[in-house]
C-alpha cells in the first residue's frame, strides 16, 4: 500500500516517502508531511545550490543554510535558486 501525505509544498494528497530521509524529528516531519514529488524537486534543487555556491557538506554553516532553504522551499516561500540556471525547454 502506497504510503500517502498532504504535502505542505503542493497543498494536496500525494505520494509520500517510503521511509524518512533522515533520523530525528526533522526527518519524520518531512516523511509525514512532504510528498515524493516535492522531495525530489528539492533533492534536484539542493544539488544545484550546492555545486553553485561550491558548498562543503561538512561545513556546519553550509548545512545550517541547507536547511533553512529547505524549509522555505517546502513552506512555498521564496528560497535561493542558482544563479544563472536556466531549465531545459521542453
Amino acid at each position: 500500500m502506497t504510503h500517502t501525505v498532504f504535502c505542505k509544498k503542493y497543498q494536496r494528497e500525494l505520494e509520500g516517502l517510503s521511509a524518512p530521509p533522515y533520523p530525528g524529528p526533522k526527518g519524520q516531519d518531512i516523511y509525514e508531511n512532504v510528498s515524493k514529488k516535492a522531495w525530489d524537486e528539492w533533492q534536484a534543487q539542493q544539488t544545484m545550490l550546492i555545486n553553485e555556491k561550491q558548498l562543503s557538506l561538512i561545513d556546519p554553516e553550509a548545512r545550517k543554510y541547507l536547511q533553512q532553504e529547505m524549509d522555505k522551499f517546502f513552506a512555498g516561500e521564496e528560497h535561493d535558486r542558482a544563479e544563472g540556471y536556466v531549465p531545459p525547454s521542453a
